[in-house]
């Protein structure tokens, strides 16, 4: 068997050429995007380039339709068509039972009995005030029509990803071993219908896998759902439906193994940005893990290791996904995963499936930990960052140039989170973090295409 060096050798090999291996060089400075610079919010939130602007669409407290607060922490987030050119938001917001500032207020005096039959496991766990919140915008996508609580009795609602029939997964994060008992009994996937006007019951996807869940992301091709873990010793999933379209009927889970690297971190740089891996599946069993040791039964088997696996989208061929904490300077990487053409299928002979290293330039001024992502309309990832200084929106071309379009400039620096598009791609939504704001960005979409 080929060990970690040489393994990685002869796939650094094949990309040698490539543009992204000059990334590690590249300039230290933000990268502006046209040349130009971000020009200051006069209100102090959120700065964007010459011809871009915002609409602020919510904020942690307004009153919601339902008479609920709206709780705060604002993290994944999905858009989804409504009838008359209308568009609906699913938002996470990222709870856990001590938070003060959730939908039913410091006391909980506003958890009714109604809202308590549909929380998840309200007889042991009443407090947790995570879940989602569901937004219905005008055609414009400049004011919102109504809202309300869709998910409740959940924790730490992370990040999560849209299906392409039209519901939201939201996922748990509850960090067993660095919260309280509370977390206990939590770490699923739920699903939200989009256009659910009320409350939902809370019923976790139990097939999909209890873990440490960041976000989800459907291929539209094959109903296959890919899973990322923020965990620093964590495994990359994939779960294979029984049926498509049908989550709860159940199916497979499986972690991605690259023969002779058990951990993806790259410390020491011996993965070469733009070089290509061959991947294989392999089965889990146990996966509800009420010990909390999926990922470790997991890495028994072969599955690689990935260093808190969080954002994950689909688009232009391939599966992307962020490890915050990847690289040599432990600030970040994006890997970029294209299936098999035979993925999922019974026995899956055909082993064409790769993962590549896509950026990692170990420089915090192009990149400090990438957090939530999307795939534009035009091709280019969006990524939210969730670093320790100020808090950028980076787009990074297919060919890795990293550019910057917008910083968070509310004096919180909270991380961004929840970036995504309109169904008629002329809005982008984005949150700021804590205490919560969600905004509605339109500008001279086309103009990023030249870059």
């Amino acid at each position: 068997m080929l060990n970690r060096r040489s393994l990685l050798a002869a796939g650094a090999a094949g990309a040698a050429g490539l543009a992204l291996g000059g990334l590690r060089a590249a300039a230290a400075e933000p990268l502006p995007l046209d040349g130009g610079t971000l020009l200051p919010d006069p209100k102090g939130l959120f700065d964007l380039p010459k011809g871009f602007s915002y609409t602020l669409l919510s904020e942690m407290g307004q009153r919601m339709d339902d008479g609920l607060p709206t709780p705060g922490r604002f993290d994944g987030m999905g858009a989804f068509a409504a009838p008359g050119g209308r568009t609906i938001l699913v938002r996470n917001h990222e709870f856990w039972a001590y938070n003060e500032n959730g939908p039913f207020g410091a006391r909980n005096e506003l958890l009714t009995p109604a809202i308590r039959s549909k929380m998840f496991n309200p007889a042991t766990d009443p407090v947790a005030k995570g879940g989602t919140t569901t937004l219905l915008l005008d055609r414009d996508c400049t004011a919102v029509e109504r809202s309300h609580l869709s998910l409740a009795g959940t924790l730490r609602n992370c990040a999560g990803g849209t299906t392409p029939w039209g519901s939201w997964l939201s996922c748990e994060e509850p960090k067993r071993s660095f919260v309280n008992k509370l977390a206990d009994g939590h770490g699923w996937v739920f699903e939200v219908p989009s256009r659910a006007t009320e409350l939902i019951e809370a019923v976790p996807l139990r097939a999909m896998g209890r873990f440490n869940h960041e976000a989800a992301a459907v291929d539209p091709k094959t109903g296959i759902v890919y899973l990322t873990e923020d965990h620093e010793d964590g495994l990359f999933y994939r779960f294979l439906p029984e049926q498509r379209g049908r989550l709860a009927r159940g199916g497979k889970l499986q972690a991605l193994a690259i023969d002779g690297l058990t951990h993806s971190a790259n410390r020491d740089g011996g993965w070469q940005v733009g070089a290509t891996q061959k991947v294989r599946w392999v089965d889990l069993d146990g996966v509800e893990a009420p010990g909390d040791d999926l990922r470790d039964r997991g890495a028994a088997k072969g599955a690689t290791r990935f260093v808190r696996g969080e954002g994950l989208a689909i688009g232009e061929g391939a599966i992307w996904f962020t490890c915050t904490e990847g690289g040599a300077n432990q600030k970040g990487q994006v890997f970029r995963y294209r299936p098999s053409p035979a993925e999922g299928r019974p026995g899956e002979t055909d082993q064409r499936a790769e993962l590549s290293l896509f950026i990692e330039p170990n420089d915090i001024a192009q990149l400090d930990m990438p957090d939530n992502l999307c795939v534009a309309p035009w091709g280019d990832l969006v990524i939210c960052e969730d670093g320790k200084g100020e808090e950028y929106l980076r787009l990074v071309t297919p060919e890795g140039r990293i550019r910057v379009i917008g910083r968070n400039a509310h004096k919180g620096q909270a991380e961004l989170a929840g970036v995504c598009f309109s169904p008629d791609a002329k809005t982008m939504f984005v949150n700021i973090y804590n205490p919560g704001y969600t905004l509605a960005i339109k500008g001279p979409w086309e103009t990023l295409r030249q870059g």
